[in-house]
């Protein structure tokens, strides 16, 4: 039991194999470089180093087989379009092929072993699949062995133009350029002389060898590794090697005419290798034309002879074009032919053939033409200019040319004239303006030679000491005499000969003043001093209406349509020289309104007005000159005929405006802040202004007038016949004994004369004025008219039997007023008439006093026109005032009183 008792001895202890790693660090240290540095490494290994490193370990192969990485090879050769890869959505979807995405073996550590190819989770042991797969990429490459497929050179030519952008995708396209291309880009880096590379093994046809090489170097951008640059001046130069060898083909068959066959067929392939510019330089620089540009002639071959001296002459200019026409045609036929690039060659062939043919003989053209005169010169720039751009429309420019084409062409017209254009424009501007004011500057003298004719003329019988002493004596009883009426504006123009304002013509002299301004002198000057006197002022104001002249304007107006025609053509050229161009014929525009309307209407107008105001019809008798029998008043007549010229010169002016200045894009007549615009309508206002400062002078030899027929033709005995207290029988008997007849109840003479005046000269007015001038007019002859009636009135004696009469007068007076349709006036002439009625009262009872008295007073009859004590004063008129007088000023007074 003691030996059972005793302690069994300890199993011993199980030792965990693991309990010393689990106190151990496990730290294995292995050298390694940052992830970004290795991708910047592999960045600059070539496309079978990269195949190379992806099967060092997974991690390589995912950052080899990245497929930015591949993008940024296809972006430098230029056949990666990110517009497609967005287009596409993204990788493509897998397919059944597709799918068999190439996975690294696992079991694969640091590198050991070599990846195999998983197609669904297996590895394809089907020769078909694993070559499929290289198609795809690199997998199956063999660094040994090239990837050239002798049966299919074809696809090398066509292999970057079928690259499909599309992401997920970008190695396996690039995989396939580089098995197409890389053979021959490997071929050429060994070759020294390009006839002996693989391309000119492999491909027979210039143009297939030209399409190869470009696309060699075109995968060579691709090339990033070391010594890339090397590897391209390498292949660049074999290439220049096979472009040299193309261009003395193309030469040749230049020098050949051999047009269609070698030239055509290096142009073509100079056009893949270099967008064919050397063989377009070598045209240009060795074009047949510009070599034997002398044999279209010079400047002096443009020199007429048959002109006496010599002159130039635009027909030969012309024909200088056509001949240059017909050489470049034939050129743009061989450009048309040859170069696939025909529109661009063509434009660079007219820009050679501008810098190179035009601009000397332009240049030496112009040089000419301004030692001979200007207005030569100016013909022959703008004749050039015509003839410049109808040979670029008709032999340069292609039908349906784009808006570009047509640009470029414009430019070479540009180059050619810019360097003239500003002398030109100055020359133009000082061509015109020299015959704008030589134009004026001629009618100034013509007139004033008439007037020095015409007074010379009246007054050689006159001792001219004598006429110096007592001028102003004498001056003053010739205004006492009457005018004689003027004839029709029409045929008391000045007739001044439009002169040819095209450069090159000399202008023809005008003649001084036409005979009709000479109708109105007499046979024979007068032989004493007053009658001189009377007959110079006559003369002076039958020549208001020639003070300006619509054929002046005219002239004017031609001379700047030629000068702007000639410069207008400028503004085509666009840019500063069009907008400058433009300008200029702007400030042609300024140069005719400021000469027809300050220098010439404006002044003619000014002259009038003075003319106007020296007329004063007041005193005179009608034995003088007549100037008051007619329906006229002479001096306002001439007056309003010169507006009606100045109105027709406005409307010259407004058609030239919109044909010409709108039409030629010179200014827009909506723009109210363009010079042409405002000068227009400043004119327009100088126009009005002195229409309407004629018109209140006019106005008040007007009025002078009627206040001249109502002091020299209203009779005593019409408002007041001789009377006694008789009946009417027998007041009609005594009138018969005296020749006197019935009493007349219709208007009087002088009121019938005076409202054909008014009626008249507002008339001449209708249509050669603006309407609310007219209706100022109207207004103020109505109202001074008024006023003047009211004066004469109050300087008559009318009886009752008279005042038939005046009712009759004013009854007409009113009529014609309110032919005017206004209101306003009517009312002064309706309240007239009324006041006639307190004449028609015999006065004779207490009754018709106070009838009379009732009219008086009686405010609303004359609507405020006049007060009760104005019409007291009418009523004073009564040739029985005196008798009546205390009777009415009683009842009236008594009236009044009443009303307040």
């Amino acid at each position: 039991m003691s030996a059972m008792k005793k302690r069994a001895p300890k199993a011993p202890q199980r030792r965990d194999p693991l309990a010393e790693l689990r106190m151990s660090n496990m730290v294995i240290s292995k050298p390694f470089l940052p992830v970004e540095l290795i991708s910047q490494i592999v960045d600059h290994l070539s496309a079978v180093d990269l195949i190379s490193v992806a099967r060092v370990s997974r991690k390589m192969h995912e950052m080899v087989y990245d497929d930015t990485r591949w993008v940024q090879r296809l972006q430098r050769m230029g056949v990666w379009h990110d517009n497609e890869a967005r287009r596409t959505g993204g990788a493509v979807k897998p397919t059944s092929e597709s799918r068999r995405t190439p996975t690294i073996d696992r079991s694969l550590v640091n590198g050991k072993g070599r990846p195999q190819i998983h197609i669904n989770g297996h590895v394809p042991t089907d020769p078909k699949l694993v070559q499929d797969r290289a198609v795809d990429g690199f997998d199956t490459v063999s660094l040994s062995s090239p990837l050239y497929d002798k049966n299919s050179p074809g696809d090398a030519m066509t292999v970057l133009k079928n690259v499909h952008s599309s992401r997920g995708q970008a190695r396996q396209e690039y995989g396939k350029v580089h098995k197409l291309l890389y053979p021959y880009f490997r071929d050429a880096l060994n070759a020294t002389r390009f006839d002996r590379t693989l391309v000119v093994q492999e491909f027979s046809l210039p143009q297939h060898r030209a399409e190869m090489f470009s696309n060699i170097r075109t995968f060579a951008k691709s090339d990033v590794s070391l010594g890339a640059s090397k590897r391209e001046q390498k292949l660049a130069d074999l290439i220049s090697q096979f472009a040299t060898a193309a261009l003395l083909e193309f030469r040749s068959g230049y020098e050949y005419k051999d047009i269609k066959g070698r030239m055509k067929q290096y142009a073509v392939v100079m056009y893949i290798l270099d967008g064919g510019k050397s063989g377009v330089d070598l045209f240009l620089n060795d074009n047949r034309l510009i070599a034997n540009k002398s044999e279209l002639g010079s400047v002096s071959d443009c020199v007429d002879y048959s002109l006496g001296s010599g002159q130039l002459s635009l027909e030969r200019v012309q024909a200088y074009f056509d001949r240059l026409g017909d050489a470049y045609q034939r050129e743009a036929a061989v450009i048309k032919e040859v170069f696939p690039q025909s529109t661009e060659v063509s434009l660079l062939y007219l820009e050679k053939i501008g810098e190179d043919i035009l601009a000397p003989f332009l240049s030496a053209l112009f040089a000419d033409a301004r030692t001979r005169n200007t207005s030569v010169y100016l013909r022959v720039i703008s004749g050039s200019l015509h003839a410049t751009s109808k040979f670029v429309q008709d032999y340069a420019l292609p039908k349906n040319a784009d808006e570009l084409t047509v640009t470029r062409a414009s430019n070479v017209l540009v180059r050619l004239f810019a360097p003239h254009l500003q002398l030109y424009l100055e020359e133009e501007m000082a061509f015109f303006r020299q015959k704008a004011d030589s134009e004026v500057v001629r009618w100034d003298r013509d007139l004033s030679e008439q007037a020095a004719s015409t007074e010379s003329f009246l007054m050689s019988n006159i001792n001219r000491q004598a006429d110096k002493k007592d001028f102003m004596s004498s001056f003053k009883k010739v205004v006492m005499m009457p005018v004689s009426i003027l004839p029709s504006f029409v045929s008391a123009r000045p007739a001044i000969q439009r002169t040819d304002s095209s450069p090159g013509t000399t202008p023809r002299s005008t003649s001084p003043l036409p005979q009709s301004l000479s109708s109105s002198l007499p046979n024979k000057a007068p032989s004493d001093e007053l009658a001189a006197k009377a007959a110079l002022m006559t003369s002076r104001l039958d020549n208001i209406k020639s003070l300006f002249s619509i054929d002046v304007a005219l002239n004017l107006i031609h001379a700047a349509k030629s000068s702007l025609e000639r410069a207008a053509q400028f503004i085509a050229l666009g840019g500063p020289p069009g907008d400058i161009a433009r300008e200029k014929c702007s400030e042609i525009y300024l140069i005719l309104i400021d000469t027809i309307g300050n220098k010439h209407v404006k002044t003619g107008f000014e002259r009038a007005i003075r003319h106007l105001s020296a007329y004063n019809p007041r005193a005179q008798t009608p034995a003088s000159t007549g100037a008051h029998q007619g329906p006229v008043v002479a001096p306002l007549t001439t007056f309003l005929e010169l507006v009606n010229v100045g109105d027709l010169i406005q409307q010259m002016l407004d058609v030239f405006f919109e044909q010409e200045i709108v039409r030629m894009g010179i200014a827009k007549r909506d723009d109210f802040i363009s010079p042409p615009v405002k000068e227009k309508r400043k004119f327009e206002q100088m126009l009005d202004e002195h229409v309407a400062s004629g018109l209140s002078k006019g106005i008040d030899v007007l009025m002078d007038e009627v206040e001249y027929l109502c002091a020299t033709e209203q009779l005593p005995t019409d408002f007041n016949p001789i009377t006694q207290v008789f009946d009417a029988d027998t007041i009609n008997k005594r009138n018969s004994m005296f020749g006197i007849g019935d009493i007349d109840v219709s208007p009087t003479k002088p009121c019938l004369h005076i409202i054909d005046i008014v009626d008249k000269h507002v008339g001449m007015l209708q249509g050669s004025t603006d309407k609310s001038l007219i209706d100022v007019f109207v207004q103020e002859v109505s109202q001074r008219l008024f006023q003047t009636l009211v004066k004469h009135i109050k300087r008559q004696r009318i009886s009752p039997l008279g005042a038939m009469r005046l009712l009759s007068d004013l009854t007409a007076y009113t009529a014609h007023i309110s032919s005017y349709r206004n209101p306003n006036l009517t009312i002064y002439f309706n309240a007239l008439r009324e006041v006639s009625q307190i004449y028609l009262f015999e006065g004779r009872t207490d009754k018709e006093i106070e009838e009379m008295s009732s009219i008086i007073t009686d405010a609303e009859r004359y609507r405020g026109v006049f007060t009760v004590e104005e019409v007291v004063e009418f009523a004073e008129r009564r040739s029985d005032w005196l008798a009546i007088r205390t009777k009415v000023e009683s009842r009236v007074k008594g009236e009044s009183c009443s009303v307040m």
